[in-house]
């Protein structure tokens, strides 16, 4: 009676153990998050490995407007060669971000 008295004892802690454990953390990626504040700026004011980006990219895309946000980072309103408009997101570097 004893061993079976132990036994129960046991799984209920094993079960309240289980139960408690701290919640795991996942891989510890870091992700850029882009920042929606963007304030108009003039297309010239763009950095230069912004402009070799688009050039390179997209040579056929016409730039329309540019904005900046706090971060550094840049969106750009771009008229593809079919009409249709499309916005890009880089940093200052010229590296494409992931919206």
């Amino acid at each position: 009676m004893k061993k079976l008295v132990y036994v129960i004892a046991i799984v209920l802690g094993g079960i309240v153990v289980n139960a408690a454990e701290a919640p795991k953390v996942q891989d510890m990626l870091m992700e850029e998050f882009i920042i929606q504040d963007f304030t108009e700026i003039a297309t010239s004011d763009l950095p230069q490995a912004v402009i070799d980006a688009l050039t390179t990219d997209f040579p056929s895309a016409t730039l329309n407007k540019a904005y900046v946000n706090s971060e550094g980072q840049y969106k750009l309103e771009i008229a593809k060669e079919d009409g249709s408009t499309a916005a890009l997101y880089a940093d200052a570097e010229g590296n494409w971000l992931e919206m």
